[in-house]
């Protein structure tokens, strides 16, 4: 076996997926999902084929011409990969592969109508990255193998879906297409419909994405519509925040070449949604909690836009080089980011970035091989080290060569770099004998070795300089003297600003004081989540107990990682501190089933680790 990804069972001498064929019965009943996989290889092969799966139950494995059985195995679980499923060849270029899901599917969270908005209807949604598509259609599940798709998807009729993909039609569900795993009298049952999509760029799996409930619309721009749950006030909301995102499409098409993805949709998901957004092409998943009221939510925006070059165009062989895809889309955010909303907002967003980086330094203290752009992943899961290194550091690193070269210069490095890589999958001693080829003498001005394969961050990464960034910085400086910041020092502030003022604060602040800048500022009511955890990350640290009511319903009532992981860790790391872990176990056990199950790991991990 030649593996090409740590966390796959795909083998480099086996033909690739080039296409899927999906039926999706959706069974909200039962939390599961009755479908048919076909896939379709680069040339027929005879011998086995590795595809991975998790929590799949296999059915049945066919010839699609002859409906002949294949002959196929499943292995036992790896607690990181999921399953081995082996399928036995004789000169096939397709197979029928007939499965249905588990509710344990860790890709998908399966709403019910009281963990919605509306509280009417279910609804579902899928986050697929880093390694969960496997756990919705049986796939060679690693960003090396890039795949076209087709899906019928067979949902009750008062409901909707949305894909990233190019929607074909709604329509009536027709006899024969459930294949072997739905008859025709259960898919074409009354009250039933299909809704028909096709993605024809072939794009990596964990980019597949869909979701289904009652959802609406409005119009934001010419290429945009914002879906939601259908909330007219959530709808509206969602508009106001992102009426600027045509503007940001055409800053990014003049700085990185030409949008081919056609649309960029936006879905504002339930909160349970585990991160703050999820580049899927043609329709980016986002948070509500980046619905801020200030438009600074689009920054988010902004980087999802930015994955549809790099990212979605160009993407990491597999996660190992995963700074190739966060590194470049975090440059170009805050590229798009200074154009559209000004320099002091992108040195703020530098700011918030650079801080966030060094506390990474200290969370990968024992554990020094992820402070790396390129690491060893071999036995890890992604999941429990996602982390900011690949945003922050692989920002870092191409600043470096900005300035080393000049904008102007970098730039059009970069438009040569997309055009020339787009729907490849590379790693990095690629992008960095592409990058020697094109900017000759760089390994002699820069350490592209220290950089790329050194721990730790290098001392010519450099921490932005801005009068607003320093400012900040220097009130939070102060406060450590025992100062608080005056209300005309702060009068203009916005989330962003106490943000990084919050983050610049030490971790070892006295309860009282905690206590007098909320009553000043009011920070633990704060409606910008960004700034609310901050806050309360604080108040845990310093013992405070009278913001334990905000830190539970806080954690009850979103599911984004970026808010529980800190207050969870804050909880329960370091010795002694028996009631706060005891809180922390409750909270957890009452709002688990709220999370989706990407998040849930994410939390247990955290547990396992300091409990």
């Amino acid at each position: 076996m030649a593996p090409l990804d740590p966390h796959s069972f795909t083998d480099s001498t086996h033909p690739f997926t080039t296409h899927v064929s999906l039926s999706l019965y959706f069974d909200f009943a039962s939390s599961t999902i009755h479908a048919s996989a076909l896939l379709s290889f680069q040339n027929p092969h005879t011998g086995p084929i590795s595809i991975d799966s998790r929590e799949l139950a296999v059915v049945s494995v066919t010839d699609p011409v002859t409906l002949a059985p294949v002959p196929f195995s499943l292995s036992p679980p790896d607690p990181i990969k999921g399953c081995h499923l082996t399928v036995s060849l004789s000169n096939h270029s397709s197979i029928l592969i007939s499965y249905s899901t588990s509710p344990r599917s860790s890709a998908l969270q399966w709403l019910t109508p009281p963990q919605t908005f509306n509280k009417t209807h279910p609804f579902v949604y899928t986050q697929c990255q880093s390694i969960h598509a496997r756990s919705v259609f049986p796939c060679q599940d690693t960003p090396a193998v890039r795949i076209k798709y087709a899906a019928r998807i067979n949902v009750p009729r008062h409901l909707s879906a949305v894909m990233a993909a190019r929607h074909v039609e709604r329509r009536q569900p027709y006899p024969g297409e459930g294949w072997a795993e739905v008859s025709d009298s259960v898919w074409c049952a009354e009250g039933r419909v299909v809704e028909e999509f096709v993605m024809d760029q072939a794009v990596p799996p964990y980019l597949f994405a869909f979701a289904v409930g009652e959802l609406g619309h409005r119009e934001v721009g010419p290429r945009t519509r914002v879906y939601a749950e259908a909330v007219p006030s959530l709808l509206d909301a969602a508009a106001r925040e992102f009426a600027g995102t045509e503007e940001m499409i055409g800053q990014g098409e003049r700085l990185f070449g030409e949008y081919e993805w056609e649309r960029f949709d936006l879905l504002v998901l339930p909160p349970s949604f585990p991160y703050g957004g999820m580049e899927n092409p043609r329709m980016v998943f986002l948070t509500p909690t980046v619905i801020k009221g200030d438009a600074s939510g689009a920054q988010v925006v902004a980087h999802e836009l930015a994955h549809s070059w790099t990212g979605n165009l160009i993407t990491n062989k597999n996660n190992e080089h995963f700074w190739l895809n966060e590194g470049f889309t975090t440059y170009a955010e805050r590229r798009i980011v200074e154009v559209v909303q000004g320099e002091d907002r992108a040195a703020l967003n530098i700011g918030i970035g650079w801080r966030g980086l060094n506390e990474e330094m200290e969370r990968f203290k024992d554990n020094m091989e992820l402070t790396k752009l390129k690491n060893n992943q071999e036995g890890i899961n992604p999941d429990s080290v996602y982390s900011q290194v690949p945003y922050e550091k692989g920002f870092q690193f191409l600043w470096r060569i900005e300035r080393q070269i000049g904008r102007p210069a970098f730039d059009e490095f970069l438009k040569k770099y997309i055009a020339t890589f787009k729907f490849q999958s590379i790693d990095t001693d690629m992008f960095i004998n592409f990058l020697k080829a094109n900017i000759p003498g760089i390994e002699k001005e820069i350490d592209l070795e220290m950089w790329t394969e050194g721990t730790g961050i290098p001392p010519d990464a450099y921490e932005p300089v801005s009068s607003i960034y320093t400012n900040i910085v220097s009130l939070a400086n102060e406060f450590k003297l025992g100062r608080m910041p005056r209300e005309d020092e702060v009068a203009d502030w916005e989330g962003q600003q106490w943000e990084l003022y919050l983050e610049n604060l030490p971790k070892s602040v006295e309860a009282s004081q905690i206590l007098a800048l909320n009553e000043r500022y009011r920070l633990s009511e704060s409606k910008d989540y960004e700034v609310k955890v901050a806050f309360l990350q604080l108040a845990i640290l310093a013992g405070c107990k009278d913001y334990y009511n905000e830190v539970e319903k806080t954690l009850k009532e979103v599911g984004r990682m970026k808010y529980l992981r800190p207050l969870y860790t804050a909880l329960v790391q370091g010795s002694g501190k028996d009631e706060q872990k005891i809180f922390a176990k409750r909270v957890f056990a009452e709002a688990r089933e709220s999370y989706h199950p990407i998040a849930q790991g994410v939390v247990e991990s955290i547990f396992s680790k300091h409990l």
